[in-house]
């Protein structure tokens, strides 16, 4: 097997310093790990070859500036995007049999655009163009490597990008998201039931205030499986974290009978419960296609609609990218 995650080809955590670690050393004792297997998979997989040493906090090191440069960018989390890129240079780099790594990237699908539909990424975008620009300058300066000399070219920077913005999937391992979860088994009086939820929702709000979005979101990463599943606004299946690490798992949502088509959706549920127009427009934007699933369908005349209650927060979706 070319991976030690199994079907986790490579993941990003970007949270990692608020749950409880332990450092140990590498070449270094500037990263922090959640345990030492996880230490020693980081060090066989590509830490070695994207180790910053004592330059960790150096504003001037080349991945600095390559993160510096996306932060400023996009809001958090999607700062992890460049860094799940290094990721994977770093992993070709620090591999034995690259080949093997490389065809298992190019598995996924890094088109920029749908040509037949006339759409682009919407980070892939003009208005991105200057940024573009800078960030594989940036890159390259950091992270070349002619083994992966495809990748820093512009169309290739662009396809790589893509490869992550497309596939990318938020790891949601929040302590608390479990702790609700486990609230809902409890055998509780209605009353009960009301003050539990009012308190749950009051923490959340509490919490957001911190947080942001990205409660439940600690990482990204690319898994190879559950990217072939293709979106349904109605899934069939759904993407989760039950071990509270990055491993995900499938859970089917209704039955499914044998040779049926196995169905995730892309959107969070609050998107899924937005008019037909919204969801198509969010769709087209990250995953460059026109959702055609029973409910779309079916709401085709309403396409033009956009839900009163979104207001101008359409313009602010963003991806797990």
């Amino acid at each position: 097997a070319c991976s030690p995650y199994g079907d986790v080809l490579i993941y990003c955590s970007y949270f990692l310093q608020y749950s409880p670690v332990f450092r140990f050393g590498l070449q270094c004792s500037y990263v922090m790990y959640c345990s030492s297997e996880c230490r020693q998979a980081a060090a066989d997989q590509y830490h070695q070859a994207l180790c910053l040493g004592q330059s960790q906090e150096d504003p001037d090191h080349p991945v600095n500036k390559l993160k510096d440069a996306w932060r400023s960018m996009h809001y958090p989390p999607e700062t992890s995007s460049i860094m799940l890129m290094a990721r994977m240079v770093a992993t070709v780099k620090q591999a034995q049999d690259k080949c093997c790594w490389q065809k298992l990237f190019f598995q996924f699908c890094s088109r920029a655009a749908n040509e037949e539909e006339e759409i682009a990424h919407k980070l892939l975008g003009e208005k991105f163009q200057g940024h573009l620009t800078l960030l594989q300058a940036l890159f390259t300066t950091a992270l070349y490597d002619d083994h992966l000399d495809m990748w820093f070219t512009p169309e290739g920077f662009r396809s790589l990008f893509a490869l992550v913005g497309t596939n990318g999937q938020g790891i949601g391992t929040s302590s608390l998201s479990q702790w609700v979860h486990a609230c809902d088994a409890l055998e509780l009086s209605s009353q009960q039931r009301e003050q539990l939820d009012s308190f749950i929702d009051q923490l959340y709000k509490d919490i957001e205030k911190e947080t942001g979005d990205f409660l439940n979101c600690e990482g990204s990463g690319l898994f190879l499986l559950q990217s072939s599943c293709n979106h349904s606004c109605i899934p069939k299946a759904e993407a989760s974290f039950p071990n509270n690490n990055f491993l995900l798992h499938l859970s089917a949502l209704s039955d499914i009978s044998p040779g049926e088509e196995i169905c995730i959706s892309y959107l969070d549920c609050c998107q899924r419960d937005r008019s037909c127009h919204s969801r198509q427009k969010i769709l087209r934007e990250n995953y460059l296609f026109v959702c055609s699933c029973p409910k779309c369908v079916s709401q085709m005349d309403e396409l033009d609609l956009t839900s009163s209650e979104e207001g101008d927060d359409m313009e602010e979706e963003i991806t797990d990218v």
